[in-house]
């Protein structure tokens, strides 16, 4: 009576994210986003788990088992894309995605090979995916438990080797996707400009006033009207970049792109590599050798300031990953907690809270570009900042 499937959890799943996304009905994929019933394949609970959750006989504990099950797997990446699961059946409808590893040689296959926990081989290789991560083994696919030092065999911690992995996985596919749709978009855009004399035609209508506000309220503001042109492009592709993948990440796909620290890692390092190759020397002068300070404090005030130029990419990248993976485990756990009350009173609480905290999502998604745009703006804007150093001598 207690107990609840993966399936009905997932479907409370979809019909928060889809009343979510119904703002967003711009977009033409979450036109079918009621129909769907999975938000991403999960394994089924291991034999062990399946025993100790009997020996202890505690219904509420094989539910928060599941609801974690079905948290890691929304927001963590895949090696397939899965849109939905037949529950009678337990198969899982998508695609799969190309695996490309690097082991002695180049092995390039489809991760279908991976489905129902089969092993892999390629090239006399083989490999088994386990918790998405794939692992050199043997034709019997033994995966060697890591045991002692606070680890036990059914903690998934394995000692097999691990080839190098260079997968599009779901995230890298979302990101390529992404990446296509504002190439269309704005090579569309700037034709609709030539061709109009100027005036946006068709969807440039609607992205029009937000580069110019990109422009007029971000770039001249924090950087100048003299050298803000040259950072436009950067910022322009950070800005909707970010916003779009947010925008997917709202879908019950499981899609978590920017709550990936590798992803707002390439990101921050990006904008790091561009104010170091575009500063000025007042830039550098007021790091190593600040103008107006006596000496010995210069030795001292250096290494911080330098340490300081270091750690602002650092911030950018843990301020973006931190609140949208955040933002996903919160939202799934309310909805989690439905389950776990099971009462006419809790359930409805925590499904109303849920809703709420989507609707604040929403807000989020274009938040979070906005503020990774404005301080990526106010680095270049201190990378080319012109100092009068007039008042050194006095």
């Amino acid at each position: 009576m207690h107990q609840i499937s993966e399936i009905k959890f997932r479907q409370i799943i979809v019909m928060v994210f889809s009343k979510k996304s119904f703002l967003y009905s711009i977009v033409a994929l979450i036109a079918f986003l009621p129909s769907v019933v999975l938000a991403n394949p999960t394994e089924p609970v291991s034999e062990n788990k399946e025993a100790v959750a009997k020996e202890n006989q505690d219904p509420k504990a094989e539910i928060k088992e599941q609801i974690d099950e079905v948290k890691n797997h929304h927001v963590l990446d895949a090696h397939s894309f899965t849109f939905f699961g037949d529950a009678a059946t337990g198969k899982d409808y998508g695609f799969p995605l190309p695996i490309i590893l690097w082991d002695g040689g180049l092995h390039v296959f489809s991760s279908s090979k991976f489905e129902d926990g089969t092993i892999a081989e390629d090239g006399g290789n083989y490999y088994v995916l386990h918790h998405e991560k794939i692992y050199k083994t043997d034709a019997t696919g033994y995966l060697f438990m890591k045991e002692g030092a606070g680890f036990s065999a059914d903690e998934h911690h394995t000692t097999n080797a691990t080839p190098l992995d260079f997968s599009i996985t779901k995230g890298v596919f979302t990101m390529l996707l992404i990446a296509l749709l504002m190439f269309l978009l704005f090579r569309s855009l700037g034709k609709s400009y030539a061709k109009n004399g100027g005036v946006a035609a068709g969807a440039g209508r609607f992205f029009e006033p937000i580069v110019l506000f990109v422009r007029d309220e971000i770039a001249i503001p924090n950087i100048g009207e003299r050298h803000y042109k040259k950072y436009m492009s950067h910022l322009l592709t950070v800005f909707f970049f970010i916003w779009f993948l947010n925008v997917v990440g709202m879908t019950p796909f499981g899609i978590n792109v920017t709550g990936n620290i590798s992803v707002t890692f390439g990101l921050a390092i990006v904008t790091f590599i561009i104010t170091t190759f575009t500063a000025k020397k007042d830039y550098w002068m007021h790091i190593f050798w600040m103008p107006g300070v006596p000496v010995p404090m210069k030795f001292i005030l250096a290494p911080i300031e330098l340490i300081g130029a270091i750690i602002k990419p650092f911030s950018l990248m843990i301020r973006l990953y931190a609140n949208m993976f955040a933002g996903h485990l919160v939202l799934m756990s309310l909805i989690g907690m439905m389950f776990v009350f099971k009462s006419w009173i809790g359930s409805p609480l925590t499904f109303g809270l849920s809703f709420i905290i989507s609707l604040i999502e929403i807000l989020v998604t274009l938040l979070q570009a906005y503020i990774f745009t404005m301080l990526t703006a106010l680095y270049f804007g201190a990378a080319v900042e012109e100092h009068h150093h007039g008042d050194e001598h006095h």
